[in-house]
Order: structure tokens, then C-alpha cells, then sequence
């Protein structure tokens, strides 16, 4: 079992910046592949970002390409996910996901957070 929680989400103006953490227990953390996932209100989840276990290739949607950056710490069992010139249409709940597989789908994904509410103002 992997416990994943995350933290860093907050109301912010369009054009600012937030910090995502998701701190991992349980299991060797590097063997794990890493993303982000987010849902807005009335919509499907929809995949944000991914990273490698050693994190040295990043995968990201192209609605958040250039604006928002994945990387992990593996001696902190940490991933993050930096979000600059945020904008409205980013307001979410930001989960981050967990699985042995290197995918971008979801439902290939066996751990998941809480989530973390970012709402982003106009």
C-alpha cells in the first residue's frame, strides 16, 4: 500500500503562483511513477502532469505545458507540482496519483490522494 497526501492548494489571483506537495508513505517511493491529476466542478478528471521514477522525464497536458512543472524528491518521498500564471480554468481539486506503471491514465493508476482544492481568481 502507498499513502499518498497531498498539500499547497489555496485561493490565488489569475497570474500567480502555487506550490502542490504530495508527500509518499509505505512503499520504496522511487519505484513508483508520479503524476497529477486534477477535477474541476461538473467535469471528468483530466490529467495534469506525470514524472519518471528517477524523474528525468516529465510528461504534462498541453493546456498546462510551460506554466506548470512536475519533480520529486525521492530521499523526501515528495513530489511536487509548481503552477505559475495560474488562470481561472485551472481552478481544480489536484490529486496526485501512484503506480508501479509508467502511464498517463488514470484508471491504470492504483494510489490516490485526497486532493488538494486550488482555486484560482479573475
Amino acid at each position: 500500500q502507498v499513502q499518498l497526501v497531498e498539500s499547497g492548494g489555496g485561493l490565488v489571483q489569475a497570474g500567480g503562483s502555487l506550490r502542490l506537495s504530495c508527500a509518499a508513505s509505505g512503499r520504496t517511493f522511487s519505484n513508483y511513477y508520479m503524476a497529477w491529476f486534477r477535477q474541476a466542478p461538473g467535469k471528468e478528471r483530466e490529467f495534469v502532469a506525470s514524472i519518471s521514477y528517477g524523474g528525468d522525464r516529465t510528461y504534462y497536458a498541453e493546456s498546462v505545458k510551460g506554466r506548470f512543472t512536475i519533480s520529486r524528491d525521492n530521499a523526501k518521498n515528495t513530489v511536487y507540482l509548481q503552477m505559475n500564471s495560474l488562470k481561472p480554468e485551472d481552478t481544480a481539486v489536484y490529486y496526485c496519483a501512484a503506480d508501479r506503471r509508467a502511464t498517463t491514465r488514470g484508471y491504470q493508476y492504483n494510489y490516490w490522494g485526497q486532493g488538494t482544492q486550488v482555486t484560482v481568481s479573475s
